[in-house]
């Protein structure tokens, strides 16, 4: 995780003296942090009114665009499931890292075109994240839904013989089928009872064919012994069973069930990876779109408070720093002192972990964190 501090200042007599100030106090002395300059266009400023209303919607929109990009990335990391590890050269933007994005941030005139007003801007961005949003709901819906399917059938297809489907295990040839009197029944037996299966199947109920049971699958727990009997005699032999703790089993030999259940489950695997690529370009697409506009509406917000609280004509220098965390407390005192004359009210060391908006303290300050 590394954090960024964005920040503005009123300009000196250049901007560029406002920039060599701060890298004097910041770096050529005490290497506090790495720090560089956040590009923003001479956008248009409008009416103060305009100004003070965007202030606070472009606060709820910040809020919002960030909770999508996080939504995305988090979508990106369920999707990936075992490839967990690749969700890092997945999440990108324009192609680039995130931190080389940030760094090296230029305003995207053809998305976002500087001859707009700062509202008409604010709401492209606005639009756009909201369309990624409603996509992302509806595509994570489909996805979960066939994913939750399928793992439904894989987890009956899993665990231990007392729960899991047999369709897989057993053979037409495990069965008495289409007689009127006779039926096989699947019995559940534990390892240890395997001998007092053997010696008392026979005697469970009356009408039991003789040596008529086999061992056909074991886990680690139990066997899955077939045992045939005549229909009339189920229900005894069921409850005698159950007393000697051997566990018979609902199961009906249905070769187009079977064959329907294998074909779904072939079904629901193949539409996920057909699903899965697409899905996972898609999230990679519009993560980069939703990050990048989500560092547009902090270069917006930047702008306004900074007019609203240098004043006009438009003079300040936006900065990114990136501290580390040990020179974080030495880096807030230094930003201080460098800037306290700005606000005679200021009368402690400003929070530059406050969100953007608060206008009293002396240097416009924004945190913000990318993995």
């Amino acid at each position: 995780m590394t954090e960024f501090w964005l920040i503005s200042a009123p300009g000196e007599k250049t901007c560029q003296q406002t920039w060599d100030k701060l890298m004097v106090a910041t770096t050529r002395n005490n290497n506090l942090s790495t720090n560089h300059k956040f590009n923003i266009p001479d956008l248009k400023v409008g009416t103060l009114d305009v100004l003070v209303g965007l202030s606070d919607e472009l606060a709820k929109l910040d809020s919002f665009v960030e909770s999508v990009v996080k939504k995305v990335a988090q979508y990106m990391a369920d999707v990936l499931e075992d490839s967990r590890d690749k969700v890092q050269e997945n999440l990108l933007a324009s192609g680039v890292d995130l931190v080389t994005y940030i760094t090296r941030f230029q305003w995207d005139m053809a998305k976002y075109p500087i001859k707009q007003s700062l509202k008409n801007i604010s709401e492209i961005i606005s639009k756009q994240v909201t369309q990624i949003d409603n996509d992302l709901k509806s595509r994570a819906s489909a996805y979960n839904s066939l994913k939750g399917n399928l793992q439904n059938l894989e987890r009956k297809n899993a665990g231990s013989l007392l729960t899991r489907s047999l369709a897989d295990i057993v053979k037409k040839e495990d069965f008495v089928l289409d007689s009127e009197y006779l039926i096989t029944l699947l019995v559940v037996v534990p390892k240890t009872s395997y001998a007092d299966w053997q010696r008392t199947y026979e005697t469970l109920a009356e009408m039991v064919v003789p040596r008529s049971t086999n061992l056909l699958f074991e886990d680690q727990e139990s066997g899955l012994f077939s045992v045939t009997l005549f229909r009339k005699a189920v229900d005894d032999f069921r409850h005698k069973a159950r007393e000697n703790k051997f566990t018979v089993r609902d199961f009906q030999y249905n070769e187009e069930e079977m064959k329907a259940d294998k074909e779904e489950m072939t079904r629901l695997s193949t539409d996920k990876k057909k699903q899965f690529g697409p899905l996972v370009r898609w999230l990679k697409v519009n993560f980069s779109e939703g990050f990048i506009a989500w560092i547009h509406i902090k270069a917006l917000r930047v702008f306004v408070e900074s007019v609203l609280r240098y004043g006009l004509p438009v003079n300040f220098q936006a900065m990114l720093l990136q501290p580390s965390k040990k020179t974080m407390k030495k880096l807030r005192e230094v930003l201080y002192d460098l800037y306290k004359h700005l606000d005679s009210s200021a009368a402690a060391i400003i929070d530059v972990s406050d969100v953007l908006g608060q206008r009293r303290g002396a240097v416009q300050f924004q945190s913000l964190q990318c993995r």
